[in-house]
């Protein structure tokens, strides 16, 4: 008889259809003794098990077999029958424990599950903790990885901001932290072990984040991430040119244009923006320096010296910026020319934290799927679970 799927140890004798599939099944060959492997066993009781296996369409497949608990005459050890896939005084398979998990973490309702697969709310929260807290316990070994993001996201209104620390060449949130001052993450950052072996740190124009890394990750070095650099030049730029012209911010159509990059600009649109640069002629001046800007913003993956070309393009503008007398240009400058030597090295590296700002969008599908979270622990759990595991199931001592 075929063996039944996905429990080996077991084979078909009979399918009964009803509101479940009942499939009844017997043991495939006789075991071992768990202690010496002798074969000199005798049976003590035997007693009967159905277990939840999995679903075929919309019904419930149970397996039913006769279990037996086993005496063996060579070293007097007495133990039950254990099956491949199926947990001691469980009465559902880890392979059907696992598809409620999956199901539930991606975003089925506990009581859509309840329906479909003939178990309580109760039953579906517990499975989906045990499930939570076995990722956890496989990542409790990892290093701190070489390339590392460093990024803000909101919690709550009540607890505030929490950091997110990310791996950024696996992809993978490698821990979350609450709080984003010095002092909140002092006690973490003391505790973490191989701080050492970071070599690239990746974050925003956060003057915070970059004193807590020189401080703890010695052996770091900073990146600016190209993203925030580019976001600030435009913001910045956008303030400029409402003093020269506050009401042209109003119209859509304009605004849409002056974001514009020049390359992306129709025939139509470079007429229509000369049109209105005849009425700011400075405006035009400065719409040519912030592209000129942007586009060396824009460059990655450099030779050293390639870099160090454009090091020698880049300051000349920031004088120009410091010297403004336009309060946002001079605040640009200034703050591009204190992390001078952070965007240098993001020429020459590639990687960015659009990769933390992803994961930010998955951990926000997580806290809406929740409703919300009130304990920190939790929503920590969920998001290394979620965002942080491998992907490799480590279950060998569940298939026992």
């Amino acid at each position: 008889m075929p063996p039944v799927i996905g429990l080996p140890d077991l084979e078909l004798k009979s399918i009964e259809y009803d509101k479940k599939i009942y499939v009844e099944a017997r043991l495939r060959e006789r075991p071992n003794c768990i202690r010496c492997g002798s074969q000199r066993l005798h049976i003590k009781y035997s007693f009967n098990r159905s277990i939840n296996h999995s679903r075929l369409g919309n019904q419930v497949m149970v397996v039913r077999y006769r279990s037996h608990k086993y005496k063996c005459l060579n070293c007097g050890r007495y133990f039950n029958l254990k099956i491949q896939g199926v947990l001691p005084k469980r009465r559902s398979s880890e392979s059907f424990r696992l598809e409620v998990f999956e199901s539930h973490g991606g975003g089925v309702s506990q009581k859509y599950l309840s329906e479909t697969h003939d178990i309580s709310h109760a039953t579906v929260e517990r499975w989906y903790k045990e499930f939570i807290k076995d990722r956890i316990s496989e990542l409790s070994g990892r290093k701190v990885p070489l390339v590392l993001g460093i990024d803000e996201h909101f919690f709550s209104k009540k607890k505030g901001y929490a950091t997110t620390f990310v791996d950024l060449k696996n992809h993978k949130v490698f821990d979350v932290v609450l709080g984003r001052s010095e002092k909140s993450l002092e006690g973490y950052l003391k505790k973490l072990p191989d701080r050492d072996r970071v070599r690239v740190v990746v974050m925003d124009l956060s003057s915070t984040y970059r004193s807590i890394v020189r401080k703890y990750f010695p052996n770091a070095k900073i990146v600016a991430d190209r993203f925030h650099v580019v976001r600030l030049l435009n913001q910045q730029f956008l303030k400029a040119w409402k003093q020269f012209d506050p009401i042209g911010r109003q119209d859509r159509g304009l605004l849409s244009l002056m974001r514009r990059h020049y390359e992306n600009l129709s025939p139509e649109q470079e007429k229509k923006l000369e049109k209105y640069f005849a009425k700011y002629p400075y405006l035009k001046v400065l719409w040519e320096f912030k592209h000129k800007l942007h586009d060396l913003m824009r460059l990655k993956t450099l030779s050293k010296q390639g870099a160090w070309k454009k090091i020698h393009e880049l300051l000349p503008m920031l004088d120009d910026l410091k010297q403004s007398p336009i309060e946002a240009l001079k605040t640009l400058g200034e703050t591009f020319y204190s992390w001078r030597d952070e965007i240098g090295r993001m020429w020459r590296f590639s990687k960015t934290n659009g990769i933390t700002e992803g994961l930010h969008n998955k951990m926000e599908m997580i806290s809406r799927r929740a409703f919300g979270f009130r304990n920190f622990e939790n929503y920590r759990m969920r998001v290394l679970a979620l965002c942080g595991w491998n992907g490799v199931i480590n279950r060998t001592r569940k298939y026992i």
